[in-house]
């Protein structure tokens, strides 16, 4: 049985004037999870999250989060979600601590709220007594984050929460989003950072243009693009490579000027028999590997037309859940 969606947009319109910045959203994120919103700035992916909350009232379509219409019941889908906005609203004038005490109040936490834990959590504890007006930005998206989780929230919104951080900071954060979705929480993250995505997201819904280009788990949308399998080929003389358009098995065969090969299969079952093929007109081969399109490759690919082979890279974070 499928799990009722935390947030579902069916065909959302939002506009500020002649601007459409929601032209039809739709996707849903369920408990325990990872959606990562992923798109240019000016994408929509913003007024996605103020839509969520009921902080903006959708033109068309349908919003439901905990199964409640945000634009009715506002205040009870904001008790149960924690935000972070691109630009922090945090009050200048008071200290880091006083800054948490509110947002307790607010929540109905009282005096035993965990704000010396929540500030731990980002390594702020040491600048909770001082005026946040003379915290750097990167201490001010800490704070903004610990008053996001203080409440330990179901639903975790954060817009572009790594702006300004160092990485080790930002290395926190991701963490946090994944500690969060292992205990059954649900998170939206927006980000136009690829490689912060990679390998976090259990869901990507790439947004151009307050439109989805395409929603769902990394891998089957890699699938969708690159429905089968590509190598990477290197040889001692690369020009020795021009004998892998004739293996049976190859589908096409992309040179590259400076670098290895790229190679697409009509399975990775052929590859043994591409590499005896190759050896027997005595190829020297150095290298013969399975790529995994990155999700900066399928973003492009996506957005610039017509997809064609992959382009090689490593990459810089793995697809697993930071234990």
């Amino acid at each position: 049985m499928a799990e009722t969606p935390v947030v579902e947009l069916s065909a959302v319109r939002r506009a500020f004037g002649a601007h459409i910045a929601l032209d039809g959203l739709s996707f849903a994120a369920t408990p325990g999870t990872v959606t990562v919103l992923l798109g240019p700035n000016g994408a929509g992916k913003t007024t996605a999250v103020r839509v969520i909350t009921g902080a903006l009232r959708a033109d068309a379509g349908t919003v439901r989060t905990f199964g409640l219409d945000p634009a009715a019941d506002g205040a009870a889908v904001r008790q149960r979600c924690g935000v972070v906005a691109a630009k922090p609203a945090l009050y200048d004038r008071l200290s880091g601590w006083d800054n948490l005490v509110y947002a307790a109040e607010l929540y109905g936490l009282g005096p035993s709220a965990p704000i010396e834990e929540s500030a731990a959590r980002f390594g702020i504890e040491d600048a909770l007594g001082l005026r946040v007006g003379g915290y750097s930005t990167g201490m001010k998206t800490r704070l903004a984050l610990a008053r996001a989780v203080l409440h330990n929230p179901d639903l975790l919104l954060l817009d572009e929460p790594t702006s300004g951080l160092d990485p080790e900071s930002s290395r926190a954060v991701l963490h946090l989003i994944d500690e969060l979705a292992a205990q059954g929480r649900t998170v939206i993250m927006c980000t136009h950072l690829l490689l912060e995505a990679e390998g976090l997201a259990d869901q990507v819904v790439m947004l151009d243009g307050g439109r989805a280009l395409v929603a769902g788990p990394p891998d089957e949308l890699v699938r969708q693009v690159w429905p089968r399998p590509w190598l990477v080929v290197d040889a001692e003389d690369r020009a020795s490579l021009h004998r892998l358009a004739a293996v049976p098995g190859v589908v096409s065969v992309h040179a590259a000027p400076d670098g290895p090969w790229r190679v697409e299969l009509d399975g990775l079952a052929r590859v043994p028999d591409l590499v005896a093929e190759l050896a027997f007109h005595g190829v020297r081969l150095t290298r013969v590997a399975p790529h995994e399109p990155s999700l900066e490759e399928l973003y492009f690919a996506l957005r610039g037309g017509p997809t064609g082979a992959p382009v090689l890279g490593e990459p810089v974070m793995p697809r697993v859940r930071v234990a």
